[in-house]
């Protein structure tokens, strides 16, 4: 049994079993701080005035690795478990004594104390100890206000550089990553971190302003926003690193004087209203262009920045650089795919007394277009065409090769208005072996066309597609999977069936991509079958939200391939 101060037992795995009692001790009644652990270093109780030190609950610090929750370094890390003194000897079992350790507080502030273990052999017989906790003076802050943090250790230094390389390359938007490169650098090496950076047109963007305290990094829009240009000739600090000179140091006296430049008035401003005392300024590079510079500061830490931290700093912004050159490399192709897709996917034609809608989701983990593509437009005055189709591919590449073949379907369409779907998808096989810089596409090919009757009539051939699902008024489902043939570009010459059918009042016919139904861990018949079911759910519903809530519904979630939509519903009476 496990007893704490209060007499209330807490349950503990017999592997965990240490505590006062089981010592014979009545340490709830000692002043001090006291922490039993056992030999695992695993914490089984503390008294009162240990969590009242250390502003944690019993729950918060029973079953918790001591070193894991509360050992810090001077910059709120967890040291290394191989130079934690204090964790090698509780499991050395041995007595030792340990000074001007830090420890994290629950509110996320550091609390300097000095240690002693002393091991213990309770009734279970397996090892444990108790370690006694007591502040070196009466404060008890995160600040430190008069203490210098230790400097960083060669090692130290290396793994903070391997941390900057993996949080920095793993992630490719840029406002991620700057709030990555700031959470590096502060606290550990300033209180406040700015960036600085330069747009494609050279105007100059305060992006982030971040300041460490009570724990936690603060982002202060106050300070962010557009700068003044960089001037040509300044020797200011910060007008030098965006020009790309070395890094340099920097303090309130450097913008005290006579400003130079717009840049240096807001510099002297953010001097004054981050109460910095010292700062050290890099410049942040491109492979080709400058991107920006990095501004570490410091306020509360007393010690000031010194020309051996450059080095640090330049192999910090070293890193940064090529991250986020390649982010905004990535985000402009983004931006490209975004452009090419709106010109891409067309405007749908105005079919009186016919609702219709499309939708177009790009696969999760690519460009924002791909080989997935829809159209309809006017054949005569009577008659439209609907397409749908599927290129191999979801990348530039494909979405180039999607609009080579849906212009060539459309000029051969527009120009035989009378033949039949098969013989104009036949002639785009012909092209596309020929002329198409593609591998091979799947598509549907329709028409829609009011019958003497005032019923709508669909008539259409499959090329290796997914079969138009059609959803009656009344809820019921089925695929149209008549007038299916080869996909395009095997070469090989077959005749294309066509077939058609006479649509209901208040049907709704569904053109779709495989991406819509097809999973890698389920078959394609799990995916239509769910298709159907959700669809017949819906047929009440708008046309807009009956898209929309299939794709939220039936997409699976491990999907990675871009999705198109094609709706039409006809209407309810004829």
């Amino acid at each position: 049994m496990n007893v704490t101060g209060s007499g209330a037992e807490v349950p503990t795995s017999g592997h965990q079993r240490c505590s006062g009692a089981s010592l014979g001790t009545t340490w709830e009644d000692v002043q001090a701080p006291v922490i039993a652990v056992d030999g695992d270093g695993l914490i089984v109780s503390a008294n009162d005035a240990a969590r009242s030190m250390l502003g944690r609950s019993r729950e918060e610090l029973v079953g918790q690795d001591s070193h894991d929750l509360l050992h810090r370094d001077s910059h709120g890390h967890a040291p290394p478990r191989t130079r934690c003194a204090l964790r090698n000897a509780l499991l050395a079992g041995r007595t030792q004594h340990g000074e001007s350790e830090w420890f994290a507080r629950g509110d996320g502030t550091l609390v300097r104390l000095a240690w002693l273990v002393a091991p213990c052999s309770p009734e279970s017989g397996k090892a444990g100890a108790l370690v006694l906790l007591y502040a070196l003076d009466s404060s008890v802050s995160g600040e430190d206000r008069g203490a210098v943090p230790a400097p960083l250790t060669e090692l130290d230094r290396l793994a903070l550089l391997a941390e900057t390389t993996t949080q920095l390359t793993s992630t490719l938007d840029v406002d991620e990553a700057l709030r990555r490169l700031a959470a590096l650098t502060v606290p550990r090496l300033a209180d406040w971190a700015v960036i600085d950076l330069l747009t494609e047109r050279d105007e100059v963007r305060r992006a982030l302003v971040m300041e460490h305290k009570g724990g936690t990094l603060i982002e202060r829009e106050d300070l962010q926003g557009p700068m003044p240009p960089v001037p040509e000739e300044s020797p200011m600090p910060l007008s030098r690193a965006l020009r790309g000179a070395a890094s340099s140091l920097a303090g309130p006296a450097t913008y005290q004087g006579s400003p130079d430049s717009g840049i240096a008035v807001e510099q002297r401003r953010l001097f004054t209203e981050t109460g910095m005392h010292s700062a050290i300024i890099a410049p942040v590079r491109g492979l080709r262009d400058m991107l920006g510079a990095l501004t570490l500061g410091r306020a509360q830490r007393p010690d000031a920045f010194t020309a051996d931290d450059l080095p640090l700093l330049e192999d910090i912004t070293r890193r940064a650089g090529l991250a986020l050159d390649n982010a905004r490399l990535y985000q402009r192709q983004r931006k490209v795919a975004e452009t090419m897709q709106r010109h891409l996917l067309p405007q749908l034609p105005v079919v009186p007394g016919v609702e219709m809608t499309a939708r177009y989701v790009p696969a999760p983990h690519a460009s924002s277009v791909g080989g997935d593509w829809y159209d309809a437009f006017a054949l005569t005055d009577s008659t439209h065409a609907l397409a749908i189709g599927d290129v191999v591919g979801h990348d530039l590449d494909a979405a180039a090769g999607m609009a080579q073949v849906r212009n060539m379907l459309r000029a051969f369409a527009w120009s035989r208005p009378e033949a039949t779907s098969s013989a104009v998808v036949t002639q785009l096989d012909e092209a596309v072996k020929h002329i198409a810089e593609v591998p091979m596409v799947t598509m549907i090919l329709a028409t829609l066309a009011l019958g003497d009757n005032d019923l709508w009539r669909l008539c259409w051939t499959n090329a290796g597609h997914p079969p138009p699902l059609l959803v009656s008024h009344d809820g019921q489902a089925r695929y149209l999977t008549d007038a299916h043939g080869l996909l395009l570009g095997t070469g090989v010459s077959t005749p294309r069936p066509d077939a058609v059918t006479v649509l209901p009042p208040g049907a709704t016919v569904l053109f779709y991509t495989d991406g819509l139904v097809e999973s890698p861990h389920r078959s394609i018949d799990h995916g239509l079958d769910r298709l159907r079911r959700h669809a017949a759910s819906l047929a009440h519903r708008p046309l807009d939200s009956f898209c929309d809530l299939l794709l939220k519904q039936v997409r699976p979630g491990d999907n990675d391939d871009d999705v198109a939509m094609l709706a039409l519903r006809t209407p309810t009476h004829a």
